[in-house]
């Protein structure tokens, strides 16, 4: 059975601004490729975190059965959330310590439930610090962006 990876990341020009994310998707077996699948999106006005959490939501969401996968994200914000701040929100009704909404809820309730459907392993890489996958989900994160830019006048 091949090892399931997702290398997520959320980019943002301006924040709030134009963004995007990306997945690399990749199936492993040892160290060779088996399978491989990019996914990227964006919107026109969003955030850098918005943008990060859509990534691994979509990375959880684009699995067709209930996998085992461990999610690679360049994103404290994500890794911290999901893995730790989360389990408070939802005790607290998506309340932080300080009885304050939780930001962007709708998507950490969407990535809660995407990710019940699947076990997660999340892990944390510094981003921009040449690790190849990393640096893929970073391409496909602006080409996600790109469409949303306002094009420069000459």
């Amino acid at each position: 059975m091949p090892e399931l990876f997702a290398y997520t990341d959320g980019a943002c020009s301006g924040n709030p601004g134009p963004g995007g994310w990306g997945v690399l998707l990749r199936a492993m077996d040892g160290d060779t490729i088996v399978k491989e699948k990019e996914l990227s999106g964006g919107e026109a006005e969003t955030t850098n975190n918005r943008m990060e959490l859509l990534a691994a939501i979509n990375a959880l969401e684009s699995l067709a059965r209930p996998s085992t996968i461990t999610v690679v994200t360049d994103s404290a914000y994500v890794k911290n959330g999901v893995t730790g701040w989360i389990f408070g929100w939802k005790k607290n009704g998506w309340k932080t310590s300080s009885k304050k909404p939780v930001k962007n809820v709708e998507l950490w309730q969407r990535l809660d439930e995407a990710q019940a459907r699947h076990k997660v392993t999340w892990e944390w890489v510094k981003g921009h610090a040449g690790h190849p996958e990393n640096e893929r989900a970073d391409e496909l994160a602006r080409a996600g962006m790109a469409p949303f830019k306002k094009k420069k006048s000459a």
